[in-house]
C-alpha cells in the first residue's frame, strides 16, 4: 500500500510542487537551526487585508503539504516591518494631524491615534495579530523593531558593512541617476529627531560598526548600526533578514520580481543562500485592474466574510495562484459553493485524489464531514423569490425540505442562510429586472404549473419534468427554457437548478409565483 508520504513526492498539487522544493533544500535533513524556516511579511502602515490573508493562508498549505514529506519540525514567522519610517498619513484614522507631526518616524516610534497602544505601530502589530488569530493560523509574530533592538539582527547588520561596496554594487544599477548620488543601503535613525533617514553615509567603519551622516540639523554624527540605532533601505532588509534568521520559504507578489532578484544577490553577499520563493500573481477588481490598497479598490476581507464563508476565502486562494484574478462580489456564491462540492467529493476520494483536493488543503489535511444539504445559488434565489429581509424567512422552507434542521442543528447552512440573504439585499434586489413571457414561454409556464399539481415533492422528478416541458415547447438548446424562467420568475438572467429550487420553494407556492407572472403582476408583489 502506497504511503501518504510517498503520495505527496508524487502529487501535482501546487502546494506539493512548492514543498519538493525546500525538500530539495534542505536535503530531507532537518536544517542546523533546527527547524525549516518560513516566513511572510506585513507593512503595519495600514491594516490587515485580503493579500495577507492570502499569502499567509498560501504559506500555510505549502508548510502543511511540507509536513507530509518530511520530519523536520516547521515554523512560520509573520514579519511586521514595524520599523519602516511612515510616509503618508493613512485616510483611515483618527487624529491625522498628531500623525502627520511624526511622518518619517519609525512605526513603533509614533504615539497610536486610536489611543489603545503604545504606538501605531503596536496598534497596527495587534489588529495583525487578532486577524490571524481570527482563522486560526498557526504562527509565531516578529516584529522587526524588536528584532533589530533586542540585537537579534546585529551580527548580520555588521556583515553588511563589511560587504558595503558589494551592496552598493547589486544597488546602484537598479537606480535613477538622481537617486545614486544619495543612495545608502544603510538609513540611520537621526538621534536629533527620531527620523529615519534616507541620506548618504558619510564614513562607513565595518571594524567599528559605525557610520557617519550628516543629520537633518546639519551635524555630522557617527552611530552603530547595531541595535536599532539605523535600518536598512527595503531590499537590503528584506535580504538582511533572510540571512539573520535562515528563513527557507517566502512567497512574493508579481510586483517584488525585481525586489526578488536584487534582495537575492544581496542576501548571497552576506553569505547565505535566499529562501525559496513562491511569485503569485496579483488581485484584480470589477474592471479587470489591478487592486491598489492606496486606491481603495480592493474587497475587505470584511466585505467577503459578510456574503461568504472563510472556507470560500481559502478556496480563492488557493485556486491557480499564478493566474490573476477578479476579486470582486460576484465570485464569492461561486465559491462557496465549488467548496461544498469539493468537501462533498472527499469522502469518496481515494488517498491520492484527496491530497489534490482543495479541501484537503484548506483545511490541513483534515476536511470536516460535509454539512452543506443546500446550494448558496438555491438559498440566494429563495431569498430572492421571497424578497427575504432576514434569514428566518428562509428557514420556513429550509425546515420543511431538510428533515430535522434548525438553526441550532445545522450551524453551517444557517450562517450560509444569512449570507445569502446579505448578498440578497446589497446586490441581487437593487439590480433585479423581470420581464414578461413571450406567447411561446406562457405556454411552457401553464403547462409547468399544471404539472407541479400533480407531481411529487421530489426535486428529480420535478427537474426532469422542467426538461420535458421545455423539450416540447421547441426550446433548443434547452438553456433558453431555463435562461426564460430565470428572467421572468426571478428576475436575473442565471439561476438555480430548478428541481431543487422548486421542492425546497414548494410545489403550491412555484405554481402561484407562475400564475402571478402568468397574469402580468410582478412575481414579488404578492
Amino acid at each position: 500500500m502506497t504511503s501518504d508520504r510517498d503520495l505527496a513526492l508524487h502529487c501535482n498539487a501546487w502546494p506539493f510542487q512548492e514543498a519538493r522544493k525546500i525538500l530539495a533544500r534542505t536535503g530531507g535533513a532537518t536544517p542546523a537551526k533546527g527547524h525549516v524556516l518560513f516566513e511572510t511579511g506585513y507593512g503595519p502602515s495600514g491594516l490587515p487585508h485580503v493579500g495577507t490573508f492570502g499569502e499567509v493562508a498560501r504559506t500555510s498549505m505549502v508548510r502543511h503539504a511540507f509536513s507530509l514529506m518530511s520530519d523536520a519540525p516547521t515554523r512560520l514567522y509573520a514579519f511586521s516591518d514595524d520599523m519602516d519610517g511612515l510616509r503618508a498619513v493613512p485616510g483611515n484614522v483618527p487624529n491625522p494631524e498628531m500623525l502627520r507631526a511624526h511622518l518619517g518616524k519609525p512605526l513603533t516610534a509614533i504615539p497610536d491615534p486610536f489611543g489603545t497602544h503604545d504606538s501605531f505601530g503596536a496598534h497596527n502589530n495587534a489588529r495583525l495579530e487578532a486577524f490571524l488569530d481570527q482563522f486560526g493560523f498557526d504562527y509565531e509574530f516578529k516584529s522587526a523593531t524588536a528584532c533589530y533592538q533586542s540585537g537579534l539582527f546585529d551580527e548580520t547588520l555588521v556583515a553588511v558593512l563589511r560587504h558595503y561596496d558589494e551592496i552598493m554594487a547589486v544597488m546602484l544599477p537598479t537606480l535613477k541617476p538622481e537617486r545614486r548620488a544619495t543612495f545608502s543601503p544603510v538609513l540611520p535613525i537621526s538621534p536629533a529627531s527620531g527620523r529615519v533617514l534616507q541620506v548618504p553615509l558619510v564614513r562607513v567603519d565595518a571594524d567599528a560598526g559605525t557610520v557617519a551622516f550628516e543629520d537633518e540639523d546639519g551635524a555630522t554624527r557617527e552611530v552603530p548600526v547595531t541595535g536599532g540605532r539605523c535600518k536598512l533601505g527595503w531590499k537590503t532588509d528584506w535580504a538582511m533578514r533572510w540571512a539573520a534568521l535562515g528563513v527557507d520559504y517566502e512567497m512574493s507578489g508579481k510586483d517584488l520580481i525585481d525586489s526578488v532578484k536584487h534582495s537575492s544577490a544581496i542576501c548571497r553577499v552576506l553569505g547565505a543562500e535566499p529562501p525559496e520563493g513562491f511569485t503569485y500573481e496579483l488581485f484584480l477588481d470589477e474592471n479587470g485592474e489591478k487592486i491598489s490598497k492606496s486606491r481603495g479598490n480592493g474587497l475587505s476581507i470584511d466585505e467577503w466574510l459578510r456574503y461568504g464563508t472563510r472556507e470560500s476565502l481559502g478556496l480563492f486562494m488557493y485556486n491557480a495562484p499564478r493566474k490573476a484574478k477578479r476579486l470582486y462580489f460576484d465570485v464569492i456564491p461561486r465559491h462557496v459553493d465549488d467548496y461544498a462540492a469539493h468537501l462533498e467529493r472527499y469522502p469518496k476520494q481515494t488517498p491520492e485524489e484527496r491530497l489534490k483536493n482543495p479541501a484537503w488543503h484548506i483545511h490541513a489535511g483534515a476536511p470536516p464531514a460535509p454539512g452543506q444539504p443546500l446550494s448558496y445559488g438555491v438559498l440566494l434565489n429563495l431569498a430572492s423569490v421571497c424578497n427575504a429581509e432576514d434569514k428566518a424567512v428562509l428557514w420556513g422552507f429550509i425546515s420543511g425540505y431538510v428533515a430535522d434542521a434548525t438553526p441550532e442543528t445545522a450551524p453551517v447552512l444557517d450562517a450560509l442562510a444569512g449570507h445569502a440573504v446579505n448578498y440578497y439585499k446589497d446586490f441581487v434586489k437593487p439590480s433585479r429586472r423581470y420581464r414578461a413571457p413571450d406567447e411561446r414561454e406562457r405556454a411552457a409556464l401553464a403547462e409547468l404549473a399544471g404539472a407541479l399539481e400533480t407531481l411529487p415533492d421530489d426535486a428529480e422528478a420535478i427537474q426532469y419534468e422542467v426538461y420535458e416541458i421545455g423539450k416540447r415547447h421547441g426550446f433548443e438548446p434547452l438553456r433558453g427554457w431555463f435562461k426564460a424562467l430565470y428572467e421572468t420568475l426571478l428576475g436575473q438572467s442565471q439561476g438555480p437548478r430548478m428541481g431543487s429550487f422548486i421542492a425546497l420553494y414548494g410545489r403550491a407556492e412555484t405554481i402561484a409565483l407562475i400564475r402571478r407572472v402568468l397574469a402580468g403582476e410582478t412575481p414579488d408583489s404578492a
